[in-house]
């Protein structure tokens, strides 16, 4: 089936005018407490996926989203250590803060609250900073 608004290139590259319903990425980094933590960013169609860690794994994934029937947004831990509530806390707070449905894998081993406070203040700047790419 072919979509009138696009086409598809020699290298599976969407030609179109339109970037109704693209995915864009975003990636950014910051030494925080002697370790580099990388940041990448998936802007999806009314929500986004939230990337944070010093290797490349994916430990955790975590969902959060309003719900009609509660101020306080819904969030849920898909993969990860129920025991360790990071994700779900953060994406909770990006939801309520962006009013959209967010997605975090948050891969910091052994994180400590000063380390996640400080992770927590590096997204908010870059929200501030660049609120198009979330």
């Amino acid at each position: 089936m072919h979509n009138a608004n696009m086409s598809n290139g020699e290298n599976g590259e969407c030609a179109s005018g339109s970037t109704e319903g693209a995915i864009s990425v975003h990636n950014f980094s910051e030494k925080l407490m002697e370790q580099v933590v990388h940041f990448h960013v998936m802007k999806l169609d009314g929500g986004f996926f939230l990337w944070v860690g010093t290797a490349p794994v994916m430990s955790s994934l975590a969902v959060s989203m309003f719900s009609r029937f509660d101020t306080t947004p819904l969030s849920t831990l898909v993969i990860g250590d129920p025991s360790d509530p990071s994700p779900t806390t953060l994406a909770q707070r990006l939801t309520k803060r962006t009013k959209k449905q967010v997605f975090v894998s948050f891969n910091l081993p052994g994180c400590h609250s000063q380390l996640s406070l400080l992770v927590e203040e590096r997204i908010k700047k870059e929200l501030e900073l660049h609120p198009e790419k979330f």
